[in-house]
């Protein structure tokens, strides 16, 4: 590595947006740089100006509406286009239209694709960069340059690609970037290459990975250990066919494990927000199981790791969750023992102090309820129910059930309505019970049940008019063929204050919908 500070280039709104399905907006692109600037990145390529159309928007208002604190926004674009006068070119006349403080180019530093693609010659390639580069630079602009292919083409011809990289140095540009565009490389080779040409050229040099050999983290850190300066990234590792270098496991790793202080300080615990925030608005699910960032980065299942992490979560954790804005979980599933009861019951605040017995009672009904198909794992509430039930302060059940019945009906219309009557005994405050009937109608029956149960209660309970069901998901368990099979369903509930996950299981799908809307409903009650 070299004394120079090492600088994170995030491509995501450029390079990023190639990956499959995703659409920006002007405005999302907007509010992904101003995330991306909260993490505290060194340079953020907003796209392609001149080029695309929603780049050239972009970068308009970015002038006006991008207040950035940390990082400097830079345009991306090509050089010359063969056998033109740069002053003529109109897509680098584009670049310099952005006002963008920072350029990168691309130039072709593999031969074949200078023969085949450009139909040029390499002296004539040399050329369009150091044109490019010296005309930029003329105008006040800080200058880079991705060499595309960088690594296919040295294998091709080492000369080539280094005699590009001199020419744009000789020229004016800051960092020469070598990319591995075909993300065919591995650590050892990038090591190897980037550490000759580091003796061979005079500048600084940056690197870009994409992850088709799921190596880009990896290769990029070889590349800073070999004497690269510039990292390239994007936020999440989004990118073309499977992704490119993922910034937030870059940060991540670069400085907590490397000491690098490529961001503020102060950013750092950001990491995990803005990698959620990014995702939404990109309309893709966060990844869970992403390096630092994912919601199962630090969660637990196995009781043997519970136990060590109970004496201190050191020893299973490679890092305080806090530093990078994410936590720890328990997770309570067949492998729990008493450990991971009593983990859990800490994360989720309910004291199990000298309550022995109800632990291993929990171990006991957890063990036996997954082995008939219950899944605590992405349910906390109604663990916490259950782990609430085998306690001497245990809450009373809402009400006694004396029925519920659904029925669907598709009229001549075509309208289909489902309505559901739900019948309960409610405690009455003297040892009774008050009897309730309630009608629900709704969009499916267990939307209908949910309505019947919330009208039967909410005169008792008021704070029930706010919970609402927002998501529900069926999985069918050990299915055979025919209808017999068990059924998991998971309820996700909320009110103004938050959301909160159910489980029920059953060999008919309605009554497992009904378990876990009863423990969403209790679940608001008891522990809101």
């Amino acid at each position: 590595m070299t004394s120079t500070p090492v600088e994170v280039f995030d491509t995501t709104l450029r390079d990023g947006a190639q990956r499959e399905g995703i659409t920006y907006s002007v405005a999302d692109k907007l509010a992904v740089a101003r995330l991306l600037d909260s993490v505290g990145v060194t340079y953020i390529e907003g796209g392609w100006p001149g080029a695309l159309p929603k780049d050239t928007e972009f970068f308009a208002r970015a002038r006006t509406e991008l207040q950035l604190r940390h990082a400097v926004l830079v345009a991306f674009g090509a050089t010359r286009k063969a056998g033109t006068r740069v002053e003529d070119d109109a897509q680098v006349r584009a670049l310099l239209d952005s006002q963008a403080p920072v350029v990168c180019l691309v130039a072709k530093s593999d031969p074949r694709h200078v023969r085949d693609a450009l139909r040029t010659t390499p002296e004539e390639n040399r050329a369009m960069v150091a044109d490019t580069v010296a005309f930029l630079v003329g105008h006040g602009r800080r200058v880079f340059v991705d060499c595309e292919h960088f690594f296919d083409g040295y294998a091709a011809d080492p000369d080539h690609g280094v005699a590009v990289l001199q020419a744009a140095f000789d020229a004016g540009a800051e960092v020469g970037v070598l990319c591995d565009t075909n993300g065919g490389m591995l650590p050892s080779g990038i090591g190897r290459v980037v550490a000759d040409v580091r003796a061979r050229v005079t500048g600084q040099l940056g690197i870009h990975c994409q992850d088709d050999t799921g190596c880009a983290v990896a290769n990029s850190l070889a590349a800073v250990e070999a004497g690269v300066t510039q990292v390239q990234g994007t936020a999440n590792g989004y990118g073309e066919r499977a992704g490119n270098a993922n910034t937030f496991t870059l940060i991540g790793t670069l400085v907590t494990k490397m000491g690098l202080p490529v961001v503020p300080a102060e950013c750092l615990p950001e990491l995990t927000r803005v990698s959620h925030a990014i995702a939404e608005l990109a309309n893709l699910t966060p990844d869970d199981h992403q390096p630092f960032v994912g919601a199962s980065a630090f969660a637990h299942k196995a009781g043997l790791h519970a136990s060590a992490i109970k004496v201190s979560p050191e020893l299973y954790n490679h890092l305080d969750p806090a530093v990078v804005g994410n936590d720890m979980r328990i997770l309570v599933t067949e492998m729990a023992g008493r450990a991971s009861v009593e983990l859990k019951g800490r994360e989720l605040g309910v004291d199990l102090t000298g309550q022995d017995a109800a632990v291993g009672r929990v171990v006991t009904a957890v063990k036996e309820r997954e082995a008939r198909g219950w899944s605590y794992e992405a349910a906390d509430a109604s663990f916490e129910l259950l782990l609430r039930g085998e306690l001497p302060d245990a809450p009373a059940p809402l009400f006694e059930l004396e029925s519920w019945r659904t029925t669907v009906e598709h009229r001549t219309d075509g309208q289909v309505v489902s309505e559901a009557v739900v019948k309960v005994g409610l405690p009455d405050g003297d040892g009774g019970t008050e009897r309730v009937v309630a009608v629900g109608e709704g969009n499916g029956p267990v939307n209908a049940l949910d309505n019947a149960l919330r009208a039967a209660l909410v005169g008792r309970w008021p704070q029930l008019a706010d919970v609402a069901l927002s998501d529900y998901k069926v999985r069918i368990l050990g299915w055979t063929g025919g209808t017999s099979a068990t059924t998991r369903v998971l309820v996700d509930t909320a009110d103004k204050a938050g959301e909160w996950t159910t489980v029920g299981v059953h060999e008919n799908v309605v009554e497992a919908s009904w378990l876990a809307l009863v423990d969403a409903l209790t679940y608001a009650v008891v522990s809101r």
